[in-house]
């Protein structure tokens, strides 16, 4: 059987929010479907095109994007590049003229009503995330292929793989926390070291390095706007964004104009226990209300998920005095094999497992990190990312009107403030006394996740989901 080969790029992606599952990928879906069109020289011949929603995508597609995503996908836009205020105009105009450009060459007349189908009754086996693709030719033959999003940006095509770069040989691979434990041990080489080392079959250290910081950058301008914009959430819950009010009372009179003042202004603000907490939450927060408002973020492992990673590095940075790059690679680096972990061995997938497959592993992936940074050994590291997953089982997926804000994004200060504190129980305790294990707690996230009632897995047929009293736009 072969092995699933990840890296650090493949849990950290640079796109558009507000999911990672219902925006990324099918975006990336819509992309390959026009790249085979191109591959088999019929771009030119199509004359209509269909798509075809499924399970999760249908029920809550509109609220997470998926409409808008696919055709920009089919409209030959990428989402690391495409500017985020071009969006709405963009779709605006497919809907006002009826015209969709694939791949930004070929016009074709499209309805947005009528040629965007959601199947809310309707799922396929394979994945509850399923987009079908039909193409119709002017010679009168049709092609059609179906893509599944599962979690974090990872596309599958139906009868394929998911995993698009070649099988290298890793000098360490990795398909467990035992297998990681494993090679720290033999070698004497931090968890960060091992991923350096794996890395390098794909590429040198210094493309690593670059890529790791750009992804840095990322979340940093992704945290810094989101603490610096101000107004309501698109979507129809009127939910306010509360990070930039947030920002602007902790700082008070302090004055700053980038990042790096920023970092300054907020520690001149103080190490209180009460401080710290406030301004975790408002690092989370600012991701989120980002990625709620179709902004650029990274998947940490996944957009729903995408505040929790930034806030607990930011809390290194600022509160620890991590402000380097060599520490910033080196809790990337960490955070990204855990998150390896857990999608090997279960799922980074909302609408397979509930928010424990996201908020759960990006806390874990954080605590991880966090401990490695702050001078804990391997097995602290490991007992830290157990610790921040026991204690986020179980917990659903239930977006009111389908929209990743409530309960999503208070969720992602949680995982923060529960990766900091998984963190320092690790630090202050002899994990040779440990009584779960990672692996052990990897297993119990699986089989919770297929125990679950399907209505808890990002459908909005259930949970707060449905208990909630309010008009809202169909979603």
């Amino acid at each position: 059987m072969q092995r699933e080969q990840l890296s650090v790029f493949d849990m950290f992606k640079i796109g558009i929010g507000p999911s990672s599952s219902h925006t990324l990928g099918p975006w990336r879906a819509a992309q390959q479907f026009v790249a085979m069109l191109e591959q088999q020289g019929v771009l030119p011949q199509v004359a209509e095109i269909k798509i075809l929603l499924y399970g999760s995508l249908a029920k809550t597609g509109r609220g997470h994007g998926t409409d808008i995503a696919v055709l920009l996908g089919l409209s030959g836009d990428d989402p690391v590049t495409f500017a985020v205020d071009e969006v709405t105009p963009k779709i605006a105009g497919i809907g006002n003229t009826h015209k969709l450009v694939l791949g930004g060459r070929h016009e074709i007349d499209f309805s947005i009503s009528n040629d965007l189908l959601f199947l809310f009754n309707e799922s396929l086996p394979f994945h509850p995330n399923a987009v079908t693709f039909q193409a119709f030719l002017s010679t009168g033959k049709a092609l059609s292929e179906t893509y599944y999003s599962i979690g974090g940006g990872f596309v599958v095509k139906e009868g394929g793989q998911s995993q698009q770069k070649a099988e290298v040989d890793l000098p360490f691979p990795i398909d467990t926390a035992g297998d990681l434990l494993h090679w720290c041990i033999k070698t004497g080489l931090k968890i960060s070291e091992v991923v350096t080392e794996n890395e390098l079959a794909w590429r040198s250290e210094q493309e690593t390095r670059t890529g790791v910081l750009n992804i840095f950058n990322a979340m940093a301008e992704c945290m810094y706007r989101g603490s610096h914009t101000k107004g309501k959430l698109p979507g129809g819950l009127n939910v306010e964004r509360r990070a930039a009010n947030l920002n602007k009372r902790l700082l008070g009179n302090n004055t700053y104009s980038n990042y790096g003042e920023w970092v300054t202004a907020i520690r001149q603000t103080g190490n209180s226990f009460q401080n710290i907490l406030d301004w975790v939450s408002c690092f989370a927060l600012a991701v989120n209300e980002e990625n709620a408002s179709f902004g650029r973020v990274v998947t940490a492992p996944t957009n729903g998920a995408a505040g929790v990673i930034p806030a607990v590095l930011q809390y290194f940075i600022v509160f620890c005095d991590g402000y380097n790059e060599k520490s910033i690679i080196q809790f990337l680096l960490t955070a990204s094999e855990i998150g390896c972990i857990f999608k090997k061995g279960a799922t980074i997938s909302a609408a397979m497992g509930g928010c424990q497959a996201e908020i759960g592993v990006s806390s874990a992936m954080a605590a991880a990190a966090l401990t490695e940074c702050l001078g804990g050994s391997q097995r602290q590291v490991m007992m830290a990312a157990e610790i921040a997953m026991e204690h986020h089982l179980g917990l659903t997926c239930d977006p009111i009107g389908g929209l990743v804000q409530v309960p999503c994004i208070e969720r992602n200060t949680m995982g923060a403030i529960k990766a900091i504190t998984a963190s320092q129980l690790a630090l202050q305790t002899n994990p040779d006394n440990a009584k779960v294990s990672l692996d052990a707690v990897v297993k119990t996230m699986w089989e919770t996740a297929q125990d679950m009632n399907s209505k808890y897995k990002e459908t909005a047929d259930g949970g707060l989901a449905i208990n909630i009293p309010l008009s809202l736009p169909e979603c």
